[in-house]
């Protein structure tokens, strides 16, 4: 995957995983990991911060939180994320049947 897209599904997977709990490096590392993301710590904590630049996180110490913009951010995506994934797997599914 190029590495601009997996950026942007890092950020995606970042703001689910702070949805749940506040996030530190340490704690986000194995949970992308876990997702098949090939990523260091570095890369991990540029991305949060910038989603703190966005308005998206908020930073507590070496903890970043969700905030309210980071919560409808996140809403958007899932949507779109839904029609994309509709819209993609459903064309799989008329290709492998026609």
């Amino acid at each position: 995957m190029h590495a601009e897209v997996q950026n942007l599904f890092v950020r995606i997977h970042l703001l689910y995983l702070a949805q749940n709990q506040d996030l530190t490096v340490g704690d986000a590392l194995p949970l992308l990991e876990e997702r098949g993301y090939r990523v260091g710590e570095r890369e991990i904590k540029q991305e949060l911060e910038h989603l703190t630049q966005e308005n998206f996180l908020t930073a507590h110490g070496d903890q970043w939180s969700l905030t309210g913009t980071g919560i409808e951010e996140y809403k958007e995506i899932t949507a779109v994320l839904g029609r994309v994934s509709d819209e993609l797997l459903g064309a799989d599914k008329k290709a492998s049947t026609a």
